[in-house]
């Protein structure tokens, strides 16, 4: 199982884009979806799987950034 994680698009440049996940950055296809900077997004080998709402992107964020801190 793999636990994949949102990433916001921060720049697009030579049919690129580059994806902020907050302690990296990576770069990745998006040929197969509609992206603009800004967005957020799930990407899997390198590609673009699905464009998620910014909301819901945020709260599962804050879900991972708070895991386990109840314990």
């Amino acid at each position: 199982m793999c636990l994949s994680i949102p990433g916001k698009v921060e720049k697009i440049e030579n049919g690129k884009i580059i994806v902020d996940y907050g302690s990296g950055k990576r770069t990745a296809d998006f040929s197969l979806a509609d992206i603009q900077e800004g967005d957020y997004v799930i990407v899997k080998e390198k590609i673009v799987i699905e464009k998620i709402p910014k909301k819901e992107a945020e709260e599962y964020l804050k879900l991972i950034k708070n895991a386990g801190k109840n314990d």
